[in-house]
């Protein structure tokens, strides 16, 4: 009850005390006060009953008060025990669907894991990545030295960017992705390592500096790349860029954009190795200007100077002659001498 309809009851009841106790008094006192004490004892007994319907009416009110509040309360309690039924609804849906998920991908793997096929099926997922580049930007089966790799991107300026696919160790993966234990899952882990260096070794090998940035794309399982991450920094280091299947198209696209962007910082990254042969070829011209250049010109030299000597005695000749010829010219011009 609230503290009004209280407080209402207490005045009610004492009133009804004063007017007993009125009643009393007046019971054992008769005399001439008798018409003004009834008077008051009716007077008192209407404010009783009016006081009593009110207080009667405050009660019904708080009633009806506390049942529209209670109404409500239960309508909201319902619309709260739907909204978290529909939300238990979605989340078994939801747990469903990836129990769903998982179950599909653990056939995948007891299908692939251990078999040549796996390699496969790797190679149709970076296909299905692959497939959104234009057809002219990607390349089939280029040969590089004695291999061949099955995608190539071709790069602004006429260079590669070989990319292949590996699936490493397809049963530690599995085995790792179902064991809680901490020292089975650090041995599945090293394998998978081990097997992922393997493949960057490999894959390294189509790592051309004359036709490509010196850089390849390994494309595996992100569970792999997940297991061993430290591998990944290690291909790095070999010229391999190690990528997951789901983020290998947007790598191969970064690298696109930035060698169309930074072409000629590529092309400045190879200026050591030109200048170097640059260096050699002077080198070696000037190897054959001091060898066989050299002593031809020597050669020549010499020659000059006996050509200078050759010509020197012929023209001491010729003034020999012509001087005799002068001599010649003015004896016959001399008349004769008397006898």
């Amino acid at each position: 009850m609230t503290p009004t309809l209280l407080a209402g009851l207490a005045l009610v009841l004492a009133l009804g005390a004063l007017a007993a106790a009125l009643l009393a008094v007046a019971g054992a006192r008769r005399g001439p006060a008798d018409p003004v004490l009834g008077g008051a004892l009716e007077a008192l007994a209407r404010g009783q009953e009016q006081l009593r319907h009110e207080v009667q009416a405050a009660r019904e009110a708080s009633l009806r008060d506390l049942g529209e509040a209670t109404r409500r309360l239960h309508v909201e309690l319902g619309a709260a025990q739907r909204a978290l039924s529909e939300v238990k609804a979605a989340e078994a849906a939801r747990a469903q669907a990836t129990e769903r998920a998982l179950d599909a991908l653990r056939r995948l793997e007891a299908v692939v894991a251990g078999s040549a096929s796996r390699g496969i099926a790797g190679e149709h997922l970076l296909a299905e990545a692959l497939a959104q580049l234009p057809p002219d930007l990607l390349v089939h089966d280029v040969a590089f030295g004695s291999r061949v790799v099955e995608y190539a991107l071709r790069l602004p300026g006429g260079r590669l960017l070989p990319i292949d696919s590996k699936w490493p160790a397809a049963a530690a993966l599995q085995a790792l992705a179902e064991t809680e234990d901490p020292g089975q899952r650090k041995a599945h882990r090293d394998t998978v390592a081990r097997e992922l260096r393997q493949r960057v070794r490999e894959v390294a090998r189509y790592v051309d500096p004359e036709r490509t940035l010196s850089l390849a794309v390994l494309a595996v399982p992100d569970a792999a790349c997940a297991a061993a991450p430290e591998a990944l920094a290690e291909g790095w280091g070999e010229g391999v860029l190690v990528v997951p299947y789901s983020l290998a198209l947007a790598q191969v696209l970064s690298i696109y954009r930035l060698a169309l962007r930074f072409g000629a910082a590529a092309a400045a990254d190879e200026l050591p190795a030109r200048v170097a042969r640059l260096d050699d070829a002077l080198r070696r011209l000037d190897e054959e200007v001091e060898g066989r250049l050299s002593r031809a010109l020597v050669q020549a030299h010499n020659a000059r100077d006996a050509l200078r000597t050759h010509l020197a005695e012929a023209r001491r000749e010729t003034r020999a002659l012509a001087e005799a010829g002068e001599s010649v010219e003015a004896a016959d011009a001399r008349p004769p001498a008397r006898l």
